[in-house]
Parts: structure tokens; sequence; C-alpha cells
């Protein structure tokens, strides 16, 4: 029987709420070789059942059954006495694996030449949703060298120090003698002794666990008397420092532990009323047999050299509070008060160390009540400013754009914006973008930061608004104001008032306050007759509707004529040469928490390049997550999330990889290869609503699996570089109801109507028909006079 490459130890305690999914996020993995050993731990809920019933339907999983409860160290230890495979893996009953991250970390062991240990990062996982990356996960950039001891990056000690974001080598744990000693905080004396002992150490820049922040039932959360197993966890990691003689890293991990113990006596009520005393004894006796005075510390000062390796640590982990998650103190307040904390301890005055922590928690929250005070002034005093401003005539040479709910210069906007600018005489524009995306917009328009006086005073007075969301619910409509809207894409989702009988996907929409939004508009812009229909149905108000065709658009309608710009374009992405680069380009799920990646790009890559397909993915992440997907791509993919423009990266790749986002319709322009993953489309369409059955009407091949994924993009080993025949039929018939009026010409169209009064009926669909025609005039005409609404 061969030896699988990971063997994945799962101790389980009261967590049969998510023992279930823990074990399935193992065995659904794209790399197989595992065996998963799942402990229970004498639980006295359904854990065991639950173990019992994963190991009756995967044979890769062994179920075993302690018969007293042992905790959860010696549970693992039960486990690694099983474990057959080259790797040791442990995650906790209550979290999961990220979708690819056994392939991830065997690619990167294979890469490093199987070191000693692989840490890897890690994100916590709200119970209200929200997910958060490691703070400290710069400190895993795979950088030179790529394997290394711990004096070489000692700055690691500064990681969270537990044991389940690690690959350890099982020859390796065997020959070290490495186990779990009994009581809370086990994994202090296992992790140590692991990084101080490898020879040969490697990191992934890639998230693999989700870390469950649960709101209750959490061990370490829970007040108790097993806190106080922390002195004897200290005292193994100092007794294996002397064993080892590895004073020089004495001071470090010396910082380190008293940290580490003033963390806990601080955080809530870990540490009971009646033991705190004790506690605190206990630390000042710590700090006194480990601390600089004592003879240990004393003799490493010979050793000068060895200590000047991993001094620089000592700095950096002063500061880090218990487990490394959190942020060290800020600056050199934040420094004084480590040192305070310190000596208090040194010192062994519990009541003001209790009196500084209490000092430094209201200084907290009066800094935090201070902050709220001054955001709800600034945003009265802004308000009170918008009032007073609308007061003042309105500017008829002034038009303000805004995109995204203030993320940059994009979408319908942009594409009016440069219209606009090129065609209105006198016309003076401005955008409102958040600092971080003030860089993207062009010379020549000037940069309105939201909440400023500038941008209360250019909402209040401008004749022309346009935005592809909704403006803030305190924008009034003044007499002789004009909004746009221009929307964000052709809908397959519910939008709107449909989403009434979606709740999931509504997410407590306040309706009444979206029509009254919606009442501001003056025009809608729609990019075809199913557009029109829906957002009618979506938003009823007195506004019209321009069937004209998306401004986006227009770049893409000539791109027939751009190759040079093209090729250009690509090489800038670091698109390999001869490549076929695919844009993968997924939607968001509302009704999901977080960031949930719905394909495992790295398995897709892996299974092109086995059907001999020389293919790049581009993936690009839906615009409500600002950041790139954590960690660093897998082989064959390129993150293009930060790129500024997606009508940029439409025109660069050969062919749309998409589930339901919008950018389909937009791409179908192109004429090139579009393929639909769909895996999820039942449980989307319940959840979110669409207007049609995308699986029934599709622009080409509907996909489940990554097998059927690779097959469509690959073509049996032939990368597509035009669609089949049967897809291109697809395609054909999609663009033709969807693309009607996009001729490159429809920003034109719309700024002609809007800004010039130019009124000339939307282009009969199927025709390339010319802009409208007439004299500019750049005189505002009135709301009413336009085409009545749905022509």
């Amino acid at each position: 029987m061969s030896v699988p490459r990971f063997s994945v130890i799962v101790p389980a305690y009261r967590v049969q709420a998510y023992l279930d999914e823990c074990l399935e996020s193992v065995l659904s993995q794209s790399f197989t070789d595992v065996e998963v050993i799942a402990v229970d731990d004498c639980s006295p809920d359904l854990c065991g059942e639950i173990a019992d019933g994963a190991a009756a339907r995967d044979p890769r999983l062994t179920a075993v059954h302690l018969t007293a409860n042992v905790g959860l160290g010696r549970a693992r230890n039960a486990g690694l006495e099983r474990a057959t495979g080259d790797y040791v893996l442990f995650l906790d009953g209550d979290d999961t694996l990220v979708p690819g991250a056994l392939q991830a970390i065997a690619d990167r062991l294979a890469a490093t030449a199987d070191p000693d240990v692989l840490v890897y990062d890690y994100a916590r996982i709200y119970w209200h949703g929200r997910h958060t990356r490691n703070v400290r996960a710069e400190l895993l950039a795979e950088r030179e060298p790529q394997v290394f001891r711990l004096e070489e990056r000692p700055e690691l000690l500064r990681l969270l120090m537990v044991v389940w974001n690690k690959a350890y080598r099982r020859d390796f744990v065997a020959a070290q003698g490495l186990s779990f000693p009994p009581g809370y905080y086990e994994d202090t004396p296992w992790t140590y002794p692991a990084l101080l002992s490898a020879e040969r150490i490697a990191v992934l820049d890639r998230v693999c666990v989700h870390y469950r922040q649960r709101r209750s039932g959490n061990i370490l959360g829970t007040p108790g008397e097993g806190h106080l197993d922390i002195f004897e966890q200290y005292d193994r990691v100092f007794a294996f420092l002397d064993a080892r003689r590895l004073d020089r890293w004495r001071p470090v991990l010396f910082g380190r532990m008293v940290d580490h113990l003033t963390a806990i006596f601080n955080v809530g009520e870990r540490v009971p009323r009646h033991r705190r005393a004790e506690f605190f004894r206990r630390a000042r006796a710590r700090y006194a047999r480990y601390g600089p005075g004592a003879a240990a510390v004393r003799r490493a000062a010979g050793a000068r050299a060895a200590g000047a390796a991993v001094g620089s640590a000592a700095g950096a982990v002063v500061g880090v509070r218990a487990g490394g998650g959190g942020r060290a103190g800020g600056g050199r307040t934040g420094g004084v008060r480590v040192r305070v904390r310190h000596l208090l301890v040194r010192l062994g005055t519990r009541r003001a160390f209790q009196l500084l922590g209490t000092a430094g928690r209201l200084l907290t929250r009066t800094r935090d009540v201070a902050a709220r005070a001054a955001r709800r002034t600034r945003t009265g005093c802004g308000r009170l400013y918008y009032r007073l401003q609308r007061r003042l005539p309105l500017d008829p040479h002034l038009a303000v754009f805004a995109a995204y709910w203030y993320r940059g210069y994009s979408c319908n906007p942009a594409a009016l914006e440069a219209k606009a600018r090129e065609l209105v005489p006198g016309l003076a524009t401005a955008w409102i973008a958040r600092p971080g995306y003030a860089h993207t917009v062009p010379p020549g328009v000037r940069v309105l930061r939201p909440g400023s006086r500038a941008c209360h005073r250019a909402l209040a007075r401008a004749t022309y608004l346009v935005n592809n969301v909704n403006f803030p619910q305190y924008v009034v409509k003044r007499r002789g104001q004009i909004h746009v809207q221009t929307h964000h894409g052709t809908p397959l989702k519910k939008m709107g008032l449909d989403l009434a009988d979606h709740p999931a996907g509504a997410a407590g929409m306040d309706f009444e306050a979206l029509m009254t939004r919606v009442d501001r508009w003056d025009y809608s812009l729609s990019a075809n007759r199913h557009s029109t229909l829906a957002w009618s149905r979506a938003y009823p108000a007195d506004h019209t509707t321009l069937e004209y065709g998306y401004p986006r658009n227009d770049a893409l309608a000539g791109a027939s004529a751009g190759a040079p710009a093209r090729a250009a374009l690509r090489a800038r992405l670091g698109i390999p040469e001869g490549a076929t680069a695919v844009l993968y380009a997924p939607t968001h799920r509302d009704y999901l928490p977080g960031h949930v990646a719905p394909l495992d790009l790295g398995a897709l890559a892996r299974a092109l390049r086995e059907r001999g397909a020389h293919v790049v993915l581009l993936a690009r992440a839906h615009y409500l997550h600002d950041a790139a997907p954590a960690g660093t791509p897998p082989a064959g993919v390129l993150d293009v999330t930060a790129h500024p423009s997606l009508t940029e990266l439409c025109l660069a790749s050969d062919a749309l990889l998409t589930d339901y986002s919008s950018v389909m319709f937009d791409y179908a322009l192109l004429g090139r290869p579009i393929v639909i993953h769909a895996a999820d489309w039942d449980a989307y369409r319940l959840a979110r609503g669409t207007y049609f059955d995308l699986t029934a009407d599709p622009p080409g091949p509907v996909c489940r699996t990554v097998g059927e994924l690779a097959d469509a993009l690959a073509g049996g080993g032939t990368p597509q570089a035009t669609p089949p025949p049967a897809a291109a039929e697809l395609l054909a018939g999609f663009r033709r109801r969807f693309c009607p009026y996009d001729d490159g010409h429809a920003a034109e169209r719309v700024v002609r109507h809007v800004f010039l009064g130019q009124v000339d009926r939307p282009p009969v669909p199927g025709h390339r028909a010319p802009p409208g025609g007439g004299a500019a005039r750049g005189v505002p005409r009135p709301a009413g006079s336009a085409v009545p609404h749905g022509e």
C-alpha cells in the first residue's frame, strides 16, 4: 500500500456543528493523495457519529474514538501515532481547508525540495460573516532564500504560534521526538521547538486555512483554571532551549512569553477572578527565572555573533499579543506601553498592572467615542454646507460623474465623461473618487474626495449628475438638475423591487429608500430591450429610458482595429507570447458571507496543462472585493484584479470564463469564445433570482466541473481562438439579443441627447446607425423634452 503524501489529523470535541464541513473541506480537495485521521476525544455530542459517517463514505478517512477525554494535545498525539503520510498537517474540528489548499501545499513542497516545515497562511472567519486575512501576512513573502533556518528569518516568530498553519515532514517529527503535552496552550511547546530544530523551513504565501472565530464555545476564550497551564508550557519551551543549548534564543522567547502572559491576563475574563493574584505571582516568578537577570542569559552574552543573528527578532516580537494575531502597539507610544507592562510584571505590581490595563481600555474607548463624534460632526457640517450650497444657482457648465460607490474612473460614466469633454463646449467635469482610486482619473478632470466641501458643493450646484449606482440618500434632486443613471451591466440577476421575493439577495434592502433615490433619475440607460423591460419593473418611476447601447462597450465594438495596442497590453499584463489568455471574471454572491471562491483556478490550470493547452488564466475579482485573492496565484494564473480597466482586460484576452457576471453581455461583442461555469446555478437562481435561464440560453458551453471547463477551453489539446460552430451559433444569437445597439457610438448618442438636446430616435436593432446629428448647442435642455419612457 502506497504512503499518502499528507496525513491530516482532526481532533474533535464539542464541534458537532462544524465537524462535517471540516472533514469535507479536506476530502473534497482537488489533491486526493491524503489520509484523514479524525480523533473523537470522547466528545459528548455527535462528533463520533459524524466521523464514522464520513469514514463510511470515504475510505481515506479513519475515525479514532478515545475512551476518555484527554484534551486537544493528546488527541492530536493519538492521531499522530496512526499517521503514515510523508507530511503531517493538523486541522481543528471547527476550521476548514480552503479549496485548492492541499495542491498548493504539495506544489510548494515540491518546489522547495521537501523542507522540514512549511508555514502557510490563514484567514479568520467570523460568526457574523466577515473574513480577515492574517494581519502579518507580509512575513510569508516567498523571497530568497526559498529554504532557510529560523536564524535567517527570525521574524517568523511574530506569526501566530499554532500548530495548524504548518506542514511537518513526518520523519522530522519522529527524529525530534515532537509530541503535545497535556493542558491548554499545547501548541506553544510544540511550535517553538519545531521551528528552532528545523534545518530547512519554507513558507507559502497563500491562505490555506479558514480559522473560525466562534461566537461562543472557544476553549481559549472561556474562563477557567486551565489558563494557568501556560506557565508549564513555557517551562517546557525553556527546558528545550537548555537541553539543546540554544541560549541565544532566550531573550527572544522571553519577550514573547511576557507578551503572551500579559495578553492572557488582560483578555476578557480568561483567568478566574480568584486566581488572578496567583497568575500574576507566577508570571513574576517566570520573569525572574527566564528574564535578563537570569544566569542563562548572562551565559548567552558570550555568544555575540550567534545572538546578533536573532537579536533583531526581539524588537520585532515585543508588543505582539497572545497568539500573534493582533497588531503590535503603534509607534513610540505602543513601545513605551510594552516596556511599562514588562516592568510591572517584573515588580509583581498586579494592581498597578490592572490599573494600566483599565486606563488603556478607557483611553481606547475614549478615542473611539471621540473619533465617532468627530465623524458625526464632520458629516453634519458637510450636510449643512450641502444644504447651504443648494440655495445658490446651478452651474450650467458643470457635470459630476461617479461609479461603483466612488471606486474610480470606470464603466459607462467614464465613457460618457470622456465623450462629454470632447463634444460639449465649455463643459467642466469632475469625478468623485476615494483617495485610493484618485490615480485612475485622467488629467483634465477634477477629482473630488467623497465627503469633502468641494464634493458637497459640486453635488449641490452641478447641472448634470451621472452615476452607475445611486448617489447617497442625502442628495436632493434640485429643479433643473439632470440625473443620469447609466447602470453597470445588462441584468441577469434580479434587481431593485424584483428582489422583494428574494430576501437572501435583497439582504435587508430598504425598498422605500431605494425608490426615493430612483425618483431622482431623469434618464436610465439601457443596452437592449431586455434591460429596458427589466429596469421598468425593477425601478418603476417617471424617467426616460435611453435604449442606446452601453457607452462602455464603444471600445469593444471597434476592437478589431487595435492589434498593435492589444499586443502591447498583453505584454504589460505579463501574458506569455503564444499563450491563450482566458479572462476569469466571476460574479459576487451576496447571499454568501465573505468572499467564497467559486472555482479552484489552480486545479483548472493544471487540467489545462494536462490537456496540452498553453493557457494562462487572468483572474479578475468582482469589484465588491477590493483586495485581490489572498496569496500568490498558482502556476498558470495571473491576478489582474488591480488592473483599473475591465475593458482592457477583455480586449487583451482570447476567451472569457465567467459564471453569472454581466461582463458576458459586453464580451459577446468581441465574437470570442465565452464559457459559462454554472456549478451552483440552481442555488444562485433560487437565492438571487434571475430574469432568464442562462443554462437554456447561454453564449457558449455551460460547464459544471473543472474537467468540463478544461475540455471546453482546451478543445482536446488545442486552445480555441474562435468558437467552434455550435458555440459560435449560440454566441451569435446571444449577441443579437443583447448587443443590438453597440456600434461604437453609444456614448456619443447619450451625450448628444442629454447634454446637447439633440433628440433622435434610437438606431434600429441589428443596423449600424450613425450617431445623432445636429450642431452642438451646449445649452442644457429641460428634462421634460426627452423621448417617452421605454421608446
